[in-house]
């Protein structure tokens, strides 16, 4: 048996949602303990930051560290279709905040805001399994296991999950619902890279469409090493049946696109190949009594924006802004607060998946076209800056993109 403890808030997940939370609320003198599964370092995908996570990292008190790390500074991404590219540079956005962000090797920047929460004073808990969870604000209880099968206990006066694909609580919740997005597939690796310089831009993200299914796409994120992640994303349909294959299907598929080929012509894939499939999902609601949803367990896109690791951050942010006024008994709106400010982001960001995989959106990307002001505020866009309301394609996301498809297919 674990021995028991109590504290104030207790945190379902330590990777960034998580990570930051603590930090945050330590820095508002609150206790926490942080309930985190699996062992860190550990390899995750999602490494490809938006600038916008830069001030999020900054209030939590981790830039400093992440500067430190050596990370593949990132500028900008780069879209390739039938060797046509479209280059959308961060210093070109028309929000305020920082203009770059980086790729970085998850296993190492999630490691880094672990660390920082621990060193800001938060009790971190790895092999910790959550099995059962009460949500009372006041007396709330979470029940988990370690590794060698011991159970123990954390009494708390909110849960905040930020256990991502976990989804811990929307499932012990019953609040779990499917993605409105159709469901896709992914399929991805590392690989020792052996890019010659004039090929690719390693600060840039590289963002391929499929020469002949445009809702097939293929990511190409460099870090400072010489290694690149690289993956493909689209219908399970046109995917799973590469999966199967492993190794050697990835490879086949990367090798359909023949400028992505020739970028990797020298790269050797000595990794291993990972797939997550159906991987978008939903919630109900993203709070209740006691408790609050953050990241990817509450709703998860798609990757091709890099919208992940920003939106589970900010989310965190949000939260504990409000959660600080309801542990200090002061008056507090969480719906105002949190939840409003949270979908405003996500479907934003929904509005360009959405219309990335329908092509509208990439016939914006590669229109000839080229209005600087609309360049700008779609360029704050990817730059992750969905909180913008300066930005009328934040206030009016989906009138204005419609608008802006018409204008470029016509």
């Amino acid at each position: 048996m674990i021995a028991n403890r109590t504290t104030d808030v207790v945190v379902i997940g330590a990777g960034p949602a998580g990570a930051i939370a603590a930090c945050l609320l330590r820095q508002q003198g609150h206790q926490v303990v942080v309930l985190e599964k699996s062992t860190f370092p550990r390899f995750v995908i999602g490494e490809s930051l938006l600038p916008q996570c830069l001030q999020t990292l900054k209030a939590a008190g981790c830039l400093e560290a992440v500067n430190a790390a050596g990370f593949q500074r990132k500028v900008g991404a780069n879209f390739q279709h039938r060797g046509h590219y479209e280059q959308i540079n961060f210093a070109d956005k028309f929000a305020a905040g920082p203009s770059h962000a980086f790729h970085v090797l998850r296993s190492e920047f999630d490691d880094i805001l672990a660390q920082c929460a621990v060193q800001a004073g938060a009790t971190v808990e790895f092999n910790a399994t959550v099995t059962a969870a009460k949500n009372q604000f006041n007396d709330c209880l979470v029940a988990y296991t370690d590794a060698d099968g011991n159970s123990g206990e954390v009494r708390a006066k909110f849960i905040l999950d930020a256990s991502g694909y976990g989804r811990v609580l929307p499932r012990l919740l019953d609040i779990d619902q499917p993605s409105s997005l159709e469901p896709k597939a992914s399929f991805f690796t590392h690989v020792d890279d052996g890019i010659l310089p004039e090929d690719h831009q390693r600060d840039a993200t590289l963002i391929t469409t499929h020469p002949k299914h445009r809702n097939v796409w293929y990511w190409l994120i460099s870090f400072a090493s010489g290694r690149s992640s690289v993956g493909v994303v689209g219908p399970p349909e046109l995917i799973e049946p590469y999966q199967g294959e492993g190794m050697a299907g990835l490879k086949k598929i990367i090798h359909e696109d023949p400028e992505l080929a020739h970028i990797l012509r020298h790269a050797e894939f000595d990794s291993q190949a990972h797939q997550i499939n159906a991987y978008s999902g939903n919630v109900t609601q993203f709070c209740g009594d006691g408790y609050a949803v953050l990241g990817n367990a509450g709703e998860f896109l798609d990757p091709i924006f890099s919208s992940g690791v920003t939106v589970a951050m900010k989310s965190a942010h949000l939260a504990t802004t409000v959660l600080d006024k309801q542990l200090n008994n002061e008056p507090h709106d969480w719906e105002q607060g949190f939840v409003e400010p949270l979908k405003m982001g996500i479907e934003t960001f929904k509005t360009f998946v959405t219309h990335w995989y329908s092509g509208g959106f990439q016939d914006v990307i590669y229109s000839p076209a080229s209005n600087q002001n609309v360049k700008a505020k779609i360029a704050s866009i990817l730059a992750g800056y969905a909180w913008d309301t300066d930005n009328p394609y934040v206030l009016n996301p989906e009138d204005r993109l419609q608008t802006l498809i018409e204008i470029c297919q016509q």
